[in-house]
């Protein structure tokens, strides 16, 4: 095995990792070393000790989608049976269910619908930012712009442009897989690595912030991986949109692709490239620990693999839910895991601007005042 303690040595003393390491890295077995020098990255960059979270939903607007990924169970050919189309007046009922319940915005994404023009996603926006306009819409993902530009016939910028002016606030980085089209092409027909990176550049240029995320174990290797990662880091060193990085494994268990996949990734592939991303994406402030397809425990063991934000608590998650994943948690028991892990929670927003709420820090007061009398108790 080779020795990877020279890599991360020079990485640790502000060295920029290249491909080649990159790929030594993930070809290693030793996830201890990487973690702990992953630790390290995180520390320098969020000393304070905590750990973010956010309370938003996931709303799907639309399950009708008109391309085929053998990675997703939540998608509807057009015309098929159970189809839907969520009204203005029931998304508005998901915000204000989310408000309710210390929400500070929402993530919506639906499928790649063949009918809708441009002024349908607009006046969804409007809806939405003249009822809530201090509610964050965090709303749509590069594939679903790159429909929209083969209906309307409008550049990406001009479309982001416009959809900015009618009130979207950030754009999620789903549908980005695997950046590769050597894999893409096999599971998808959705838009291609150069259009996501396309749509994301006209993101950054018109002044919104997005999401990165990486979806692995499609059948992908590590020089995938490798790749998808490079073209993360070239993007944010040209336009510096990205708030962050999340990785997560594919959840097989109800998707024609689940059945062809021999072999899924595992706890310690998922440790080795959040470690790995930590180290590589030296311009990404931010890395998400993916609770939601890994579960609570290891999560808490991603806070010390590289990862400083725990993500949401999914008041409301259809996609990935659809494919298998079954975890779930609420605002105390995500903030209790955070604190098992040695950390202090924060609510963020969006932005990863941090959240005060009166009832939470009264929670906590309680809290720490409950864990004080059963150390009275069990000294005496």
């Amino acid at each position: 095995m080779e020795n990877i303690q020279p890599i991360l040595e020079r990485v640790l003393a502000g060295g920029r990792m290249t491909a080649e390491e990159c790929a030594t890295l993930l070809d290693s077995h030793d996830i201890a070393r990487m973690g702990v020098a992953a630790d390290e990255v995180r520390r320098r960059r969020h000393g304070e000790g905590v750990v973010t979270y956010i309370i938003d939903r996931n709303v799907n607007y639309t399950n009708v989608c008109n391309v085929v990924c053998t990675f997703c169970a939540f998608y509807r050919r057009p015309g098929k049976p159970d189809t839907y189309v969520k009204t203005f007046e029931e998304i508005c009922e998901k915000i204000d269910e989310t408000i309710a319940l210390g929400g500070t915005g929402v993530l919506m994404q639906g499928g790649l619908h063949p009918d809708f023009p441009l002024e349908w996603y607009e006046d969804l926006l409007r809806t939405l930012h003249a009822r809530y306009p201090d509610f964050q819409l965090h709303c749509f993902s590069p594939p679903e712009i790159h429909n929209i530009h083969l209906i309307s016939k409008l550049s990406y910028e001009q479309i982001m442009s416009r959809l900015k002016e009618a009130g979207l606030y950030s754009m999620p980085g789903g549908g980005a897989e695997i950046l590769d089209d050597e894999v893409r092409k096999r599971v998808s027909t959705k838009c291609t690595t150069d259009e996501w990176l396309a749509v994301m550049r006209a993101t950054h240029r018109v002044g919104l912030r997005s999401t990165a995320t990486m979806m692995f174990g499609i059948g992908d290797a590590n020089v995938h991986r490798v790749r998808h990662l490079q073209r993360i880091r070239d993007l944010q060193d040209e336009t510096g949109g990205f708030t962050a990085f999340i990785p997560w494994t594919f959840q097989r268990e109800n998707t024609a692709l689940g059945r062809r996949i021999k072999d899924e990734p595992t706890g310690v592939d998922y440790l080795k490239v959040l470690a790995v991303s930590r180290l590589f994406l030296d311009n990404v402030e931010n890395l998400q620990a993916s609770w939601l397809t890994q579960g609570l425990k290891l999560g808490q063991v991603a806070l010390r693999f590289g990862a400083n934000d725990m993500g949401s608590i999914m008041i409301e998650e259809n996609v990935v839910s659809a494919a298998g994943a079954h975890f779930r948690a609420d605002e105390q028991t995500l903030r209790q895991q955070i604190r098992a892990a040695g950390f202090r929670p924060q609510q963020r927003d969006i932005l990863y601007r941090h959240v005060q709420r009166e009832e939470v820090e009264r929670q906590d007061a309680s809290d720490s005042a409950t864990l004080r009398e059963l150390s009275v108790a069990f000294a005496d």
